[in-house]
């Protein structure tokens, strides 16, 4: 395959991390509004990433953040967002940069994000995995088709595949 000088998946991460940086502004603006709720796994190391040390050493490699009942100050600037969320009883601001984050979710639509990132660790297979949420409650409801297999429940902390529940 020919070396590609215009450097695409770079332009695409940009333009789908955009898409994450517009989401939360509307969130920042009118709240969480329906079904609508976020999943965002980010690497624990990134440059300019602020989170407490005893998160980054429960998780050295990467972590996912859920933007659902309780968070507060959410800012959503041109290169990061911030936002506070409570560890241990004790509130802490996150300073997350969009280019760390590996993963958006949104399982109240069902609409996710993947990011390869500077390294393209995102390859088929690899990386971070998308939660599934309540997939297959919302199939059921809406009278679409489950998976052939239940997906089992996820560990905490635990971030699971969403092939299981798409259509082949």
């Amino acid at each position: 395959m020919a070396k590609d000088f215009i450097g695409y998946q770079a332009l695409t991460d940009a333009a789908l991390r955009s898409v994450v940086r517009e989401a939360l502004r509307r969130i920042e603006k009118q709240g969480l509004i329906g079904a609508h709720h976020f999943f965002l796994t980010f690497k624990t190391h990134f440059p300019g990433l602020e989170i407490p040390d005893f998160l980054r050493e429960q998780y050295p490699e990467e972590m996912t953040i859920i933007l659902q009942h309780q968070f507060s100050g959410l800012k959503a600037k041109e290169h990061h967002f911030e936002v506070t969320l409570t560890f241990r009883k004790l509130p802490a601001t996150l300073v997350i940069p969009y280019e760390a984050l590996t993963a958006f979710f949104d399982p109240g639509v069902q609409f996710g994000l993947q990011f390869r990132g500077a390294e393209g660790d995102a390859k088929p297979g690899h990386g971070p995995k998308l939660p599934p949420a309540p997939a297959a409650e919302q199939n059921r409801e809406k009278g679409g088709e489950m998976p052939e297999k239940p997906a089992e429940k996820p560990a905490p902390g635990e971030v699971v595949s969403l092939d299981s529940f798409r259509k082949k």
